[in-house]
């Protein structure tokens, strides 16, 4: 006797359904979530696929989910501990690691964050890798470092936050929306006021000391409190997830010649960065870019890769070699 799906469908041919767009949310958890519901939101993929090692909050997480996938555009959501639900991944992002804590320099989180990496990229070989997780910075140059793809396709939530806080808290003052930032996520970024405009007329134009010492208006307080508002958000609720969106990551800019990656405008395509913006810098803006770069550059600040005793992935040759641990191993350093 037909079951019921076989008197209601006739099957003329067997198809394997393959994801045109499918994408990997590594983690499950407060920022882990925000960003599945910002790619659902949006329609980003066809295919949506959750890891994590806690199968009871990952398997909870995927049915609250479908359950609302009505009302979204991704037929399918799919999860699982290992990384077979990972085949034929477009996109993954990386999220997993540990939350920042109050006070917590960012440089300080990559001794908890990195020794995960190796084993989710050796995973995910041709995939983009979006990295959203902090130090982004320094975590995107691990990434594009240990999985030897090219730049164009290791992209880092990079300023994008700091850029949505500084047109936010310009918006309060003016009432308008401006751009932009460039350089490290967190406390080196550093603000173009040579760039910021409304409605194509630059306010250097109009007011010629914005954002110097010498302002008296003190619009350079508009970047200082940038810096502190995600201190203040995890002060308050104990972590941010929310405001985390896309942003870029690069190097060989801006006289900058050491490995670092940082955020500058990016045009992104299919296969990743395929286009940079040239955004035209002041001396003083310039340089302070390059102090940002110092920041990263000095493997002394950055303290802290230690990958598996066995070979990384396409790492001989560099400058930098990546040793010691295990891939559960949290302790990590650079080595020239």
């Amino acid at each position: 006797m037909a079951i019921l799906k076989d008197q209601l469908i006739h099957n003329l041919l067997k198809e394997e359904q393959t994801p045109q767009n499918m994408i990997i949310v590594v983690e499950v958890g407060a920022v882990h979530v925000a960003c599945v519901i910002s790619i659902l939101m949006k329609d980003l993929a066809d295919e949506l696929a959750l890891v994590d090692v806690m199968e009871d909050k990952l398997k909870g997480e995927m049915m609250n989910l479908q359950h609302g996938s009505l009302f979204l555009g991704t037929p399918k959501i799919v999860s699982g501990k290992d990384y077979n639900v990972t085949a034929n991944s477009k996109q993954v992002i990386i999220t997993a690691g540990a939350h920042q804590q109050e006070g917590e320099s960012s440089l300080n989180l990559v001794q908890c964050n990195v020794n995960i990496f190796k084993f989710i990229i050796s995973n995910v070989p041709n995939c983009k890798l979006l990295i959203v997780l902090n130090p982004v910075d320094i975590l995107t140059y691990v990434a594009w470092k240990i999985s030897g793809f090219p730049k164009s396709r290791v992209i880092g939530s990079g300023c994008s936050l700091d850029s949505a806080q500084f047109r936010h808290l310009m918006e309060e003052k003016l009432g308008v929306h401006p751009l932009s930032f460039l350089g490290k996520h967190g406390y080196s970024t550093v603000s173009v006021w040579s760039g910021v405009n409304v409605a194509a007329v630059s306010l250097r134009t109009l007011h010629p000391d914005l954002g110097t010492d010498t302002d008296k208006e003190w619009w350079k307080e508009v970047q200082k409190q940038v810096v502190k508002s995600a201190y203040e958000v995890i002060k308050l609720k104990g972590y941010t997830s929310w405001a985390f969106v896309l942003s870029v990551a690069d190097l060989g800019l801006y006289g900058i010649k050491d490995d670092v990656f940082l955020s500058v405008p990016c045009i992104l395509g299919q296969n990743g960065i395929s286009d940079l913006v040239k955004v035209t810098l002041t001396p003083e803006e310039e340089a302070c870019l390059n102090k940002s770069a110092d920041t990263l550059g000095d493997p002394k600040r950055a303290a802290i890769l230690k990958f598996s005793e066995v070979t990384p992935l396409h790492c001989l040759g560099y400058n930098r070699i990546l040793v010691g641990g295990c891939a559960y191993c949290p302790f990590y350093l650079i080595c020239d």
